[in-house]
């Protein structure tokens, strides 16, 4: 495929978005780049703006919030969290055709982990993160790669996206009737200076990545700790590991094997310092919290599995009340 004749939609212009789409169109490429309110307006008017450590550049995106005047592309990248995803679906469906290839690059489960997965969950729908199969419908999961992002990225004001430490993406197909798809996507994403490493196993670097984040995040969201305050009480520090060694029989009984254990996993976490989850930051603005992509669909896996998941399940619970006393809806 001709890269620069490839139609490329950036769906959701925030932190990971915003980087990726001005990342793509400083390569040269033209890129449609989906966005709302005052950050839409900003880049509208002034471009899409970006630091990084002592660079600042501008680049020229057609950023919109109508994917329906843009047509069906080649390849469309989903940077949303899970309950922007859900709430925005339908209106996503103008972006996909046969041909379409998309790139998730979102935290936690996604709504196409199940299929073409094998075993006895094959095919089935996760209902946490694709209620009535909202998501599914538009975006086909037999069409999706997976991105599993570790670097950080923050709009720093709108229409301004400050890039923090990192800029490793791990990416690879959900299916193998996109390994094609999967390797041009990664192409481009190494045109943008990006540090792509391709996975075969691409459901097991996105639950290595949420072994972690699905204590660390929530945890620290309702206690307001930072990280090492959490590792360092022993009370807290013993519900991570429990919560840990209940997400590994549940990747054990579906078939992900993890190849460390919750000590060491935490001891690297450990080294990173004083830190704000994602999740606490969202408290702090008062956002809504993605709880089902890190909780839910985890709690919804173990289910179908048969395994019972007791601290997760509290966890699970009480982080779904926290979002309700945010004003904002659990699902």
């Amino acid at each position: 495929m001709n890269q620069q004749a490839t139609k490329i939609t950036v769906v959701g212009g925030g932190a990971i978005g915003g980087i990726v789409a001005a990342r793509l169109a400083r390569a040269g490429l033209a890129v449609n780049l989906l966005a709302r309110g005052p950050h839409l307006d900003a880049i509208q008017r002034n471009g899409l703006t970006v630091m990084e450590g002592d660079d600042r550049y501008v680049v020229n995106v057609n950023a919109t919030d109508q994917p329906g005047l843009l047509g069906a592309q080649d390849l469309v990248f989903i940077c949303l969290k899970g309950p922007a995803l859900i709430q925005s679906a339908r209106s996503l469906a103008p972006l996909v055709n046969a041909g379409t290839h998309i790139v998730s690059a979102m935290n936690g489960v996604p709504w196409w982990f199940l299929n073409a997965f094998g075993g006895r969950l094959e095919g089935q729908r996760l209902e946490s993160v694709d209620p009535e199969g909202v998501v599914s419908s538009a975006l086909p999961p037999s069409q999706v790669s997976g991105c599993v992002v570790h670097l950080s990225s923050s709009i720093a004001e709108p229409g301004v996206i400050r890039k923090g430490n990192g800029n490793q993406l791990i990416v690879g197909p959900a299916a193998a009737s996109v390994t094609a798809h999967a390797a041009h996507a990664i192409e481009l994403l190494r045109l943008a200076q990006f540090d792509v490493t391709t996975s075969s196993e691409i459901r097991s670097d996105i639950w290595a990545k949420l072994w972690g984040n699905m204590t660390m995040n929530p945890i620290s969201a309702i206690t307001r700790s930072t990280a090492d305050v959490i590792l360092d009480d022993p009370l807290t520090a013993q519900l991570v590991v429990s919560i840990m060694e209940e997400a590994r029989r549940i990747g054990e009984q579906i078939g992900i094997e993890l190849n460390m254990t919750a000590e060491v996993r935490n001891a690297q976490t450990r080294k990173l310092g004083a830190f704000k989850t994602s999740m606490l930051q969202d408290v702090e603005a008062g956002r809504q919290l993605e709880i089902e992509a890190i909780l839910g669909a985890p709690h919804e896996l173990a289910a179908k599995a048969g395994i019972p998941v007791p601290f997760l399940s509290v966890l699970y619970g009480l982080a779904g009340q926290l979002n309700a006393n945010l004003g904002a809806p659990k699902g």
